[in-house]
């Protein structure tokens, strides 16, 4: 796809969106449910069911899905087609490109073992490795309006206030 073909495709979405801001707003949704006995929950996704473990360093055999490696995948997968249309958009040609993230998390924390240790990832890397003729200049334009446009990137870098709930009952089984 090319800047016009782009433009031609999301000029009447824009459009739609200027005149009711309300049909912008995109609810998204993701679901688990466990199965069997082990220490897992399967998330439904796009391509299928995913189940998630526990990562080997708190106890996990590897087997299954861990949810920090998935959280760092959706950045990946974002970042990537954000960089890829955002790239289209300004007319930049890419042979090819490798997005990738890295994250660390101290298992002291998620494990108990000691209070002082945060639970979770402290730190995420995001990078680029871009094969195109592009300048310097107008290669960092790009990586400035992925980071811009990204709607994960921008989730974790300004998070959300998150809301959690609960409930008490029978779950029903999925058909």
């Amino acid at each position: 796809m090319d800047a016009a073909a782009l433009r031609s495709l999301q000029a009447p979405i824009k459009a739609r969106y200027r005149e009711d801001p309300d049909s912008a707003l995109v609810p998204l949704h993701a679901e688990g449910r466990f199965e069997g006995d082990g220490l897992t929950c399967t998330v439904d996704s796009w391509a299928g069911p995913i189940v998630a473990g526990l990562h080997p360093s708190t106890g996990g055999d590897g087997s299954e899905a861990c949810s920090g490696d998935m959280l760092l995948q959706a950045l990946v997968a974002c970042a990537g087609v954000t960089l890829r249309s955002v790239a289209t958009a300004m007319g930049i040609g890419l042979r090819g490109a490798r997005v990738r993230a890295d994250g660390t998390f101290d298992a002291r924390g998620t494990l108990g073992v000691s209070k002082e240790v945060p639970v979770g990832l402290t730190g995420i890397r995001l990078s680029f490795e871009l094969d195109t003729d592009a300048d310097e200049q107008t290669v960092a334009k790009l990586i400035q309006l992925t980071e811009r446009y990204c709607v994960i990137y921008q989730t974790l870098a300004n998070p959300p206030p998150i809301s959690v709930e609960s409930r008490v009952g029978t779950v029903a089984k999925p058909d």
